[in-house]
């Protein structure tokens, strides 16, 4: 059994605040036979100065060190592909360097520039990050892929990812979706949302309007995931600039606070253990003594069903922002849909509700932007991008897509970036002729999860409007 020291359960605390003064992306999609991986990290940054009314060489003018987050080398065929793209920026020869942690690539950049910033070593950092995966076959892209898992233990067993995530989806099914029928039809409606949220989206790399049937009939990748319930293979780049607080205002008279907290866990899920693990701060002592009971088959708690890194993320960022009930304290939340049953698994793990009861979250319809139940507005809206599923999984880039999403509802210029009829047309995409607004009015705080492999890496970034911070520092 593992068992946490209290110094290992120190709540982290940054030297000084950090502001995310500005966001921008490039256009996602399967593949860019046209366009260079550095036109694309160019179109991000451009972007991000845009939003601030600055040209690039202004924005330039401020970064102070680059962090870089690319996670497969692989597919691009360029080792040290952040000294390419730090080139490529104009920003030679400040001090960069690369970020690879599988899926939480983008976080985990991120989280670089934040803790370089709060150290006092840079007053600006830039984060950017991106993924070339339309060079090789699917396949073959998704064997390179596997190679985040346990080559020794792992691999041999599924090889793809969705093999691995298979596993984790049969054993939850069985014991907290209490083998119910039902419970294929829940997993199917994270696809329905997420695909025909991604339709509002010009960034949207697979926007979809589709049936919880057409996702249960959909080829079998890995039962009982099937090819509706699986993330999207993309390309494309995301980047954030984040700030103390005094250059934050000299970008932008509007910068957010950030903070992430990160967690982390073996690649072998086989050898996740029953242990006593940290409870967030809605869960009391006690709580789960019973869930044996309540679900028969699940006394090795949490077992290999769920995310020990992503609760660990929760609870070092809950307790540093002062979040204690994340549907009273946050307004829209970014989590890691890599496969239907990550997204259920996750709403767990970062006590959004408690263990074994997942899936009431998608049911109650709190999940959705206008709860579908009620026709009121959902209580805790996520992925209004789209998600993994619907907008994108450019690896590197995805954490950063997930943040910028959550900044835009924040800085109350969602609209503005995804309406647009001459964005739509500059993509080549044809805007829905029933787009809607999914702008959360009135927000104020957000989460994003980034995620690796099964679990192995997860950062968990908060972003607030500095007048409506929980706990002041």
């Amino acid at each position: 059994m593992i068992k946490f020291s209290d110094k290992q359960l120190k709540i982290p605390k940054m030297t000084k605040p950090v502001y995310l003064a500005t966001v921008g992306m490039s256009k996602f999609d399967r593949a860019f036979p046209e366009t260079r991986t550095e036109e694309l990290c160019v179109q991000a940054l451009t972007a991000a100065a845009d939003f601030v009314n600055m040209t690039p060489a202004e924005l330039k003018s401020f970064i102070h060190t680059a962090y870089y987050g690319h996670f497969a080398d692989h597919f691009g065929d360029q080792l040290l592909g952040e000294a390419v793209i730090h080139d490529r920026l104009g920003l030679d020869p400040l001090g960069t360097i690369g970020v690879k942690t599988g899926g939480a690539t983008g976080g985990s950049t991120m989280w670089e520039a934040i803790k370089t910033v709060a150290s006092g070593y840079s007053d600006c950092a830039l984060a950017l990050g991106w993924e070339r995966m339309d060079e090789v076959p699917t396949d073959e892209g998704n064997h390179l892929i596997s190679a985040a898992a346990d080559k020794d233990w792992e691999t041999p067993l599924g090889h793809i990812y969705t093999g691995y995530y298979a596993v984790m989806a049969q054993r939850y099914w069985q014991i907290f979706g209490k083998a119910e029928n039902s419970f294929r039809n829940t997993m199917a409606e994270i696809a329905v949302k997420n695909r025909g949220y991604a339709r509002m989206n010009p960034y949207a790399h697979g926007p979809m309007d589709i049936t919880v049937e057409d996702v249960i009939n959909s080829p079998v990748i890995a039962y009982p995931l099937r090819a509706l319930d699986c993330c999207l293979m993309s390309v494309g780049s995301a980047c954030g600039v984040v700030c103390d607080e005094k250059t934050a205002y000299e970008i932008t008279d509007n910068p957010l606070r950030i903070w992430i907290g990160a967690g982390s866990h073996t690649l072998r899920v086989a050898d996740r253990r029953n242990m006593e693990i940290p409870l967030l701060p809605n869960e009391k002592p006690g709580q789960y003594d019973n869930l044996g009971k309540r679900f028969p088959g699940a006394d090795r708690y949490p077992g290999f069903s769920s995310f020990l890194a992503a609760r660990m993320a929760a609870y070092y960022a809950y307790n540093m922002t002062g979040i204690v009930d994340p549907i009273d304290d946050l307004d829209v939340v970014e989590l890691h849909d890599a496969f239907t049953i990550s997204d259920i698994q996750t709403y767990e793990d970062i006590g959004i509700t408690p263990y074994g009861d997942g899936r009431s979250y998608i049911e109650s319809g709190n999940a959705y932007h206008t709860n579908p139940n009620t026709k009121k507005p959902g209580k805790l809206p996520s992925n209004l991008c789209g998600g993994l599923i619907g907008c994108m999984h450019a690896v590197g880039a995805t954490g950063l897509m997930q943040i910028a999403e959550i900044g835009y509802h924040i800085w109350n210029r969602w609209d503005e970036i995804h309406e647009p009829e001459e964005k739509w047309k500059e993509f080549g995409r044809e805007k829905p002729k029933d787009w809607t607004s999914l702008q959360v009015k009135g927000a104020k705080r957000g989460l994003a999860i980034s995620h690796a492999g099964v679990g192995s890496h997860v950062t968990c970034t908060i972003l607030m409007h500095p007048d409506n911070l929980i706990k002041e520092e």
